[in-house]
């Protein structure tokens, strides 16, 4: 990012670094404050915010950051920050309307708490990054609005497997390609991982065991790839995409799994794979020309007709403040929603559930998420695995069967159910959903 970088020693020689708040003091954070503090020119951490605070002091030491406050009011917090001090707080709303931090960075992986913080921060003319891909995948178009209709910037990341994939995107793009097949690449896919399964993992790399499991049982995988649907206009071939499909072959050879005809038709698919070594993501295209097609086999692209492109890595929190810096300097989304949701990730159930029982969140014992069409998803009532969270199940559903609306009693007045609801009729045309909140709620 060249440009990003040069724009940032700018920055930093006029002494306004731009000031970055965080929210959520887990795992991913603790590796970008330490990257801010210690290699970023042009900017600077100023807040952090966990909901136990301990967490955010704990998350200060770690990035070698001395000098730090825990205020209790905004007028505190904000001379916190003009002093040169780190704020640690259990109140993410002081980060969210203070006047002395730039952009605010979620990495909570929550829907409904990082739909209120958004929200909060968008009032107070504020951008907000994202490495809370759940968020994004569950109502993001919506959030894109009310970001656009108070003038801030709401945005993926680069670094994390959406931003990348765009990246990518728009770089075939730019070669004058057309880009058919935008896919991921897992190491592991078995849908009925728990943190228990996962529990040793997770401690040896010091990482949120539910947080784990949401990667190895595909529920984050299918959020990844529907931010990148949303952003590209392209669809899934059927509700799962590949599941699990291994493929261990040359990555340039990748195109061979796919039917050209059907993804033409289809306008383009987003999709994953398992196990291709090597490699973090690719991006299928075609070229038009013949002339162009005849330099593209001379530089060893092959014959086609679908061309691979591809990152063999993805660094998550190293690149984080390329996203940081876009959104501020540059005004530019890492992958922003063309409209509504086109793709969207439904609730599956992880093994039989029995009325009654109370759903917990992603990544834990009861559910898992699948990619599945926007159409589909609202034409059975889908239940987003977004929203799984707290919804009290009416019937028993039989392992591995979508769970509906009509399945579970929601919570009450969540944002994220009525924002979602809004979605639905602002970008379809569909009220059902504003209607059956109307009754639960």
């Amino acid at each position: 990012m060249i440009i990003v970088d040069t724009a940032l020693k700018a920055r930093e020689a006029e002494g306004r670094p731009i000031r970055v708040g965080l929210i959520g003091a887990g795992f991913m954070s603790q590796g970008l404050a330490n990257h801010i503090v210690h290699t970023k020119t042009g900017m600077r951490l100023v807040a952090v915010f966990n909901r136990r605070v301990q967490r955010a002091f704990d998350l200060c030491q770690y990035a070698g950051i001395s000098d730090v406050v825990a205020p209790s009011k905004q007028e505190e917090a904000d001379l916190a920050i003009r002093e040169g001090k780190v704020v640690a707080t259990d109140n993410a709303f002081l980060l969210a309307r203070s006047t002395k931090i730039d952009v605010l960075v979620d990495v909570t992986g929550s829907v409904e708490f990082g739909a209120r913080v958004a929200f909060d921060a968008f009032r107070q003319k504020k951008d907000v990054v994202l490495l809370n891909a759940e968020l994004d995948a569950t109502i993001g178009p919506i959030l894109q609005v009310y970001a656009e209709k108070h003038g801030v910037i709401f945005s993926a990341c680069d670094g994390d497997e959406p931003g990348l994939q765009i990246n990518l995107y728009r770089w075939v793009q730019g070669l004058g390609l057309t880009p058919r097949v935008i896919g991921n690449v897992k190491g592991l896919q078995d849908p009925y991982r728990n943190p228990t399964t996962q529990k040793g993992f997770a401690e040896k790399w010091g990482q949120n065991a539910a947080m784990v499991t949401s990667f190895a049982d595909g529920s984050k995988i299918s959020f990844e790839q529907a931010i990148v649907a949303n952003a590209t206009g392209f669809v899934v071939r059927s509700r799962g995409m590949s599941r699990g499909l291994e493929y261990k072959d040359d990555i340039m050879k990748i195109g061979k799994i796919y039917d050209v005809e059907e993804i033409r038709k289809l306008g383009g698919i987003v999709d994953y794979v398992v196990g291709t070594p090597l490699t973090k993501l690719y991006v299928l295209a075609e070229h038009p020309d013949p002339k162009q097609q005849h330099y593209l086999n001379l530089y060893k692209m092959g014959e086609g007709p679908l061309y691979s492109f591809f990152l063999p890595y993805h660094l998550v929190h190293f690149e984080v403040p390329n996203a940081i810096a876009r959104v501020v300097l540059f005004r530019d989304s890492v992958a922003k929603p063309l409209g509504g949701p086109v793709v969207e990730v439904c609730a599956v159930a992880k093994r039989d559930l029995k009325a009654g029982e109370v759903l917990d969140d992603y990544g834990m014992y009861m559910t898992y998420g699948e990619a599945v069409n926007a159409d589909e998803m609202c034409r059975h009532h889908y239940l987003p695995e977004g929203l799984v969270e707290g919804c009290v199940l009416t019937r028993d559903i039989p392992k591995d069967s979508v769970i509906t609306y009509e399945d579970v009693s929601l919570p009450v007045d969540r944002l994220a159910d009525q924002l979602r609801a809004e979605q639905y009729r602002r970008f379809r045309g569909e009220t059902w959903l504003e209607e059956l909140i109307g009754v639960k709620a």
